[in-house]
């Protein structure tokens, strides 16, 4: 059965075609005697109705597959010309003086027309076929690096929760309380470690299907960035944030809840792992075409070659780098996804003291 849907369907769809080609062949001669009508009750001037064929004969070859339907409205255009507009009226005269010329004419406009509509056709399709093989091979590339990076950042929270948990259990009646209190501790932060990339992830389904789109409506700027700082407070009540937005109000399209998912990242990052004493600064940017938003640390920064592939989802080898203890990359890597959706750019920047991370959406 399947294959004979597989065998069937293209029929149908090259069936359906040329209907869509003659029903449209068939409106535009119709429309295009019409107004012949018109015209040569108004002027009594057969000249120029011809000219009222060539158009629609030229926007049949555009809109129409192929050569047939082009040479088909021409042959029709020169007989109603002949028949219907020439004298003597209602009657066909091929011995009319230029009669020949004018068939050729429209034959060749009608040729030419279709041959450079079919080759802009193809070529259109060509684009679009290389346009979508580079969308999906992105959309590869991502998903790869998604996962590189899942199974990087997995794997320390909870090696380290099946480590402590083991240590409780076989060693728990040699241990005192000030140890059993240590061992909970962590197996407490690499649990919420865990959850905030659950999070992470629920964040990525929410981009439509994987077609790099989301449902955005006009949020304010200010209230998104006094959330996200609320919720990475509930995470970290140590964390210290300095935050700056314009005193106007600005509403922008987005999806509130994905932008404060990439503002917590962003700041949780810049809280963990830039080992600074100095407040983190998160402060917005409104230029003429986007807002941009800014998540900047005073720390130790991030090595050069490190900011090339930061947002890649990848793991760093370095031996000293910001992210040792758990990874930024799945954080970093689903931050770009979210942002790419809206549209909009992300980038990291090194600053004399620390790093500038910063992302942009179109108004």
């Amino acid at each position: 059965m399947q294959r004979f849907l597989h065998f069937l369907l293209p029929k149908i769809t090259t069936k359906n075609n040329r209907r869509k080609d003659a029903l449209i062949t068939l409106l535009l001669l119709a429309l295009a005697t019409a107004l012949s009508f018109l015209y040569f009750r108004v002027s009594r001037n057969s000249a120029n109705v011809a000219l009222l064929y060539i158009l629609a004969l030229v926007l049949i070859a555009r809109v129409t597959d192929g050569y047939f339907w082009g040479i088909f409205a021409s042959m029709i255009g020169v007989v109603c010309v002949n028949f219907l507009f020439t004298y003597p009226y209602w009657a066909l005269n091929f011995t009319l003086a230029g009669y020949p010329v004018t068939f050729i004419g429209m034959l060749a406009i009608s040729f030419i027309t279709s041959a450079a509509a079919t080759h802009m056709k193809q070529q259109m399709q060509m684009l679009a076929e290389r346009e979508r093989l580079l969308v999906e091979a992105e959309k590869e590339k991502m998903r790869a690096n998604l996962l590189r990076a899942i199974s990087h950042d997995l794997r320390t929270p909870l090696t380290g929760i099946i480590g402590s948990g083991a240590s409780y259990l076989e060693n728990g009646d040699a241990l005192d309380e000030k140890q059993k209190k240590e061992l909970v501790k962590q197996i407490y932060e690499d649990s919420n470690w865990l959850l905030n990339m659950v999070e992470n992830l629920l964040s990525v389904t929410r981009i439509q299907g994987g077609e790099a789109n989301v449902n955005k409506s006009l949020e304010s700027v200010e209230e998104v960035v006094s959330e996200a700082v609320i919720r990475l407070k509930k995470r970290l009540p140590d964390a210290r944030i300095d935050v700056s937005v314009p005193d106007e109000l600005i509403l922008i399209p987005m999806d509130a809840i994905l932008i404060e998912q990439v503002l917590i990242n962003l700041m949780e990052n810049a809280v963990l792992h830039s080992k600074s004493e100095l407040p983190v600064s998160c402060y917005v940017e409104d230029s003429e075409n986007d807002i941009i938003f800014h998540v900047r640390d005073y720390g130790i920064g991030i090595l050069p070659e490190r900011i090339k592939t930061i947002f890649d989802g990848t793991a760093y080898t370095g031996n000293i780098s910001a992210d040792s203890s758990r990874g930024m990359g799945i954080g970093l890597s689903i931050c770009k996804t979210i942002i790419s959706a809206h549209k909009g750019i992300i980038a990291a920047s090194p600053c004399p003291q620390g790093t500038d991370f910063h992302f942009s959406l179109p108004k």
